[in-house]
């Protein structure tokens, strides 16, 4: 069997995927960065040495999984997204050994970006990686916090970012609200399961303006209400509840500038079931025409499977081709 491998080096996780020729989804493996307790994240250089140290654990996983199958392509996301001032040093690791592989197999290397594997991964989800699309994107991460209107293209997308926030992430939100209360890095999980306790979010403002969001100062009242001794849970779950307030006004106003109504929500805050309920509630108590589609819970965190079926879009481009004449 002939396979496509994917290959992602993010800030906190390092992933594998393998795709056959025909689109079966046949290894997805992924392995956490080591954070510090007590740390809100890792530097890059800390962060390039331990997926060079995950690499060789999941290249493991690779052969033991597929011990008969034959490699047709490769494919790394190479940067964060698809800009090109667009830069990270984890990313390297990815291209790099990608390249290695490629050469020394004779096959085909192709390069994406961490946000359009997101993206991909998400229509993959939804059943949609074999239509044409014109959708807003909503891409929520430690690293990452925009909205983008997506066109599907034969190899990829093209992507037009029409809000992003001033400050803070949302994954940065979670995580320095989180660490403050005691929490593990990430803390999503964590945050999630203490909002859980309770019903009684405690009001936290918010900040939309047109199509760009602001956490700074919901990050800053959480602080307050952290120092004042007030209910950890309720906490939690006003930080959700200032997230989903946020999220919902964004696109809103998205949606009434004439931005697709069709959402796709992707990255690692989007993988909260809680989030995700409060927002298709939030919808629901409103009655706007608007269409939330999420990548499963898996795949709206780091993994490498938008970029092996990316590779596969790209291979299958490549042999549809007619050869040239010289």
């Amino acid at each position: 069997m002939k396979f496509i491998l994917g290959i992602d080096t993010s800030c906190y996780t390092t992933s594998i995927a393998c795709v056959s020729l025909d689109g079966e989804l046949l290894l997805s493996k992924q392995k956490l960065l080591p954070v510090p307790e007590g740390a809100r994240g890792l530097q890059q250089s800390s962060a390039v040495f331990a997926h060079l140290k995950n690499l060789p654990e999941l290249s493991a996983c690779l052969r033991s999984s597929l011990p008969d199958g034959e490699l047709a392509a490769v494919c790394a996301s190479v940067k964060p997204r698809p800009y090109s001032d667009s830069y990270m040093p984890v990313f390297v690791v990815a291209e790099s050994l990608g390249a290695v592989i490629a050469n020394l197999t004779g096959v085909p290397f192709y390069t994406t970006t961490h946000q359009e594997n997101h993206i991909m991964a998400g229509l993959y989800t939804c059943g949609w990686m074999q239509n044409d699309r014109h959708f807003l994107a909503l891409h929520l991460s430690g690293g990452t916090t925009e909205l983008l209107e997506v066109r599907s293209r034969p190899t990829g997308f093209d992507i037009n970012l029409i809000g992003s926030t001033q400050d803070l992430h949302a994954g940065q939100f979670v995580d320095r609200i989180g660490v403050a209360l005691g929490l593990g890095f990430p803390s999503g999980p964590h945050l999630e399961a203490l909002a859980k306790m309770t019903d009684k979010p405690v009001d936290i403002p918010y900040y939309v303006k047109d199509l760009t969001v602001s956490f700074s100062g919901s990050e800053s009242h959480a602080q307050r209400l952290i120092d004042q001794n007030a209910d950890k849970s309720c906490i939690a779950r006003g930080v959700y509840q200032a997230l989903t307030k946020t999220i919902y006004k964004w696109l809103i106003n998205a949606v009434d500038k004439g931005y697709p109504a069709t959402v796709l929500l992707v990255g690692g805050v989007s993988s909260s079931m809680l989030l995700r309920k409060e927002l298709q509630d939030q919808v629901k108590k409103t009655g706007r025409e608007i269409s939330l589609f999420f990548a499963d819970p898996l795949l709206s965190k780091d993994n490498a499977v938008g970029t092996a079926y990316l590779g596969l879009k790209a291979y299958i481009h490549s042999k549809a081709k007619p050869a040239q004449a010289w």
